[in-house]
């Protein structure tokens, strides 16, 4: 077995840090926000496109995103968020957030 040389972790490092910002540029700004704000949020938007996705390994939760000004806004709760009448929701079997 070889060892590896020192300047190939950080070479591999640099390369995750460098694949995370390209998955932000890709889908924008990925905002987290407390589930009573995006709630809140949902009555700015017109016609929300709400992905919803029940998530957690121990402990399970729902994840939620919402694309708002150019920016995707992100929560997860503990419950089911109670969605104003009119917003289309599509549940989908996961949803990952990079970093």
């Amino acid at each position: 077995m070889v060892a590896e040389a020192p300047e190939a972790g950080a070479v591999a490092a640099a390369g995750a840090t460098r694949r995370i910002a390209e998955a932000v540029k890709a889908s924008g700004a990925i905002v987290e926000v407390e589930p009573e704000n995006f709630t809140d949020m949902l009555a700015k938007v017109n016609k929300p496109l709400v992905i919803m996705a029940l998530g957690g390994v121990v402990k399970k939760n729902y994840r939620y995103l919402v694309g708002y000004k150019g920016f995707v806004f992100f929560t997860r709760s503990k419950t089911a968020l109670e969605m104003p009448r009119g917003i289309d929701v599509i549940v989908t079997k996961r949803i990952r957030i990079p970093g």
